[in-house]
């Protein structure tokens, strides 16, 4: 076998029938791995994966049922693990290593999941397009002069390369979707409170959500229904009974009812972008479901509640680095002076940036001013989507405004970086699960099509994202570089 095969279905299927082995599958990905030219990898751990790999053999050979088991995968670099390096894409944690697990970790251990290592990112997940890394730039392997998205842009290239079978990432704005549709591969970000947060890397603390990329719709049901569920070290996550996430896979879409907001096709994007989603949104239709025109009036008001919200918890959350505990120390004559020293060297510009945005807002005289109105505004953008909800079964959009843009076209210029996020950040504000899935290219770049369902109806959302990736064929194209 000279590459992976495409899913983990297949890849499942081939360890079953016993025409390949987990040993087989970590080594390939490895060499694959080892061979990769886009900056995707921070770490591989090549002992410690061949060593999941022949203990996820010893569980097949004794009838292991888990599709999961013997399956190389891959996990940014802000999810803790145990005795293997965390950085979260920044130099104050480059020695940082974690003396646990990240419950997500766990889950995938006890499945008998292989991981192969820790994928790039920008720095503490902070960005758009991967050039935020304190580790440098991941590049896209359409066009390496193109960004892959961010910040879980490792993590999207990872699967899109062929590195590994999926891969986990981190959504607090969009940063799973958004590299999903750069780089062509599914990126689901779940419903807040359906996966544990325990043991990654705090960033926005009410927004951000664990989530994987696949290479096909069931792949990414199947993964999640391995990651929900109920921690006690967590207390956001939801007592939900579990449930059969791919039960409604082939149920099609006739007679369902999805929602087209006009505010998610705005001046500015590009005109490939809007043809390629419109097409979908024809063959979804031709399929038998009813597209139906509503309105998320306050979406324009998302980008101005998310940049106040989120670097507000950055700041507080980062608050913890100061030299002190853990991570990188600078020594100054006193304390104020090493505090200002490890940070100065510890973060990026970007970092910087947000942590000033969030203090300033959070500070005395302002936090009323503008915290606390984002906090209202966000209340009305999910009352929003809710009165939506009673009208759709599914809400259908663009992922992105454009397709992947050109390494440094906009890395001076933060609020055309902040844009990206206009059709995704809504999602995470109002706490909804959200996938995006390969609709099409444009200018030879991959566009992503977003389906966004109501709280915990994943497997509404799964059910719309299969019955469109069963009807074409754009999910299978890729990469001509990773071929």
């Amino acid at each position: 076998m000279k590459g992976l095969p495409r899913t983990i279905t297949e890849a499942a299927a081939l360890l079953r029938r016993r025409e390949t082995n987990a040993l087989e599958l970590a080594e390939i990905a490895l060499r694959a791995a080892h061979a990769d030219g886009f900056n995707t990898w921070l770490l591989l751990s090549d002992e410690r994966a061949k060593a999941q790999a022949r203990a996820a053999d010893e569980r097949l050979r004794a009838g292991d049922a888990s599709l999961l088991c013997g399956i190389p995968w891959a996990c940014k670099d802000i999810i803790g693990t145990k005795g293997v390096a965390t950085t979260a894409g920044s130099k104050i944690l480059e020695s940082y290593v974690p003396p646990y697990s990240a419950t997500v970790v766990e889950r995938l251990d006890a499945a008998g999941a292989v991981m192969m290592g820790k994928t790039n990112l920008d720095e503490f997940a902070m960005g758009s397009s991967n050039e935020n890394s304190a580790f440098g730039a991941v590049k896209n392997p359409w066009r390496v002069d193109r960004v892959p998205g961010g910040s879980s842009g490792g993590s999207a290239v990872a699967v899109a390369a062929g590195e590994a079978l999926f891969a986990l990432g981190t959504d607090t704005g969009g940063s799973i979707r958004q590299p999903a549709a750069l780089t062509g591969v599914v990126g689901m970000k779940p419903t807040y409170g359906r996966v544990s947060r325990y043991g990654v890397v705090a960033f926005a603390s009410s927004l951000d959500q664990v989530g994987p990329f696949t290479n096909s719709v069931e792949d990414s049901a199947i993964v999640c229904q391995a990651l929900f569920g109920k921690d006690p070290s967590d207390a956001t996550t939801m007592p939900l009974p579990s449930e059969d996430l791919r039960r409604d896979l082939g149920r099609g879409v006739k007679g369902m009812r999805l929602g087209v907001p006009k505010e998610f096709f705005v001046a500015g994007m590009e005109k490939g972008v809007e043809r390629a989603v419109r097409d979908a949104l024809s063959e979804l239709e031709r399929q038998g479901a009813e597209l139906v025109d509503v309105s998320l009036s306050l979406t324009d008001h998302g980008l101005a509640v998310y940049y106040l919200i989120q670097p507000a918890e950055a700041s507080a959350n980062l608050a913890r680095y100061d030299g002190v505990r853990y991570g990188l120390r600078v020594e100054g004559p006193d304390l104020l002076e090493t505090y200002r020293r490890t940070r100065g060297k510890g973060f990026g510009p970007e970092v910087k940036r947000r942590m000033i945005l969030g203090t300033y807002a959070l500070s005395a005289g302002y936090y009323d001013a503008y915290y606390v109105k984002a906090q209202k505004v966000r209340t009305l953008i999910k009352q929003e989507f809710d009165r939506v909800f009673e009208k759709v079964d599914a809400i259908v959009t663009p992922t992105s405004p454009t397709v992947a843009f050109k390494i440094g076209q906009k890395v001076n210029d933060p609020l055309s970086m902040y844009l990206n996020d206009i059709f995704t950040l809504p999602v995470n504000i109002s706490g909804l699960p959200g996938i995006s899935l390969p609709c099409g290219l444009s200018d030879g770049l991959p566009v992503g099509l977003q389906v966004i369902a109501n709280s915990y109806q994943e497997a509404t959302m799964f059910r719309v994202a299969a019955a469109y990736e069963r009807a074409t064929k754009h999910h299978e194209l890729r990469p001509k570089v990773a071929a």
